[in-house]
């Protein structure tokens, strides 16, 4: 059954067009027929609700045992994301948790370097992102985080999608079993499928979706 906090994301996210159905081309070949862009979420009503989103995944993950000290944006999407989530953290829930980013490029002037924000070093790190593909993305966050002498214990993204990857199991599934961390989403495919069955705007898209998770599904 989906919470409360997961019903407003996907509805937000359908608004806001974050959230598409029709015919898709992916990255990796395959032909979907949804596709999730996070960057949609580009006005204040779309960036509270996600970051709102987050925020339940974050003290779900804490209730669960899974402890962390900063969170961490990856640039560029990570960014704003890390920055809203923060501050509904402290101003819905009363947490009030140092976050930091990186550049894609370093300075060499001012503070130099190529991370902003909190101190990292020894500390637990929390990844925030949108979406989680190949896992490429998420692996270079990972080393640049122990390059600083930080322990990144566990990412969150939007969406896992459930796909079958190289070698087995979903792209999430690998991230955690490879780098020995925690890694979960504010929703899932099977998620979304039960939004879009539960939805008669929707339930035409249905049997396409369910057919691709039977043919890509892990």
């Amino acid at each position: 059954m989906l919470a409360v906090y997961q019903k407003r994301f996907l509805a937000s996210a359908l608004a806001a067009e974050a959230l598409r159905f029709g015919e898709f081309t992916l990255k990796s070949g395959r032909e979907s027929p949804y596709f999730f862009n996070a960057g949609a979420f580009c006005d204040g009503e779309a960036l509270t609700v996600l970051a709102q989103a987050y925020a339940a995944a974050i003290l779900r993950l804490r209730g669960e045992g899974v402890a962390f000290d900063v969170l961490y944006g990856p640039a560029y999407k990570g960014i704003p994301l890390v920055a809203a989530v923060a501050v509904v953290l402290f101003a819905e829930h009363g947490l009030s948790l140092p976050w930091a980013f990186n550049r894609k490029e370093a300075k060499d002037h001012g503070e130099g370097g190529s991370l902003v924000g909190a101190p990292l070093a020894g500390k637990r790190v929390l990844i925030l992102d949108d979406v989680l593909t190949a896992g490429t993305a998420i692996r270079e966050s990972l080393a640049v985080l122990r390059g600083t002498g930080a322990q990144p214990v566990a990412v969150i993204v939007a969406l896992d999608r459930q796909e079958t990857v190289d070698g087995g199991g979903s792209a999430l599934s690998r991230l955690a079993q490879d780098e020995n961390l925690t890694a979960t989403s504010v929703v899932t495919l099977d998620d979304l499928l039960q939004f879009v069955g539960n939805d008669p705007r929707l339930t035409a898209y249905l049997p396409a979706m369910q057919d691709y998770r039977r043919q890509y599904g892990c």
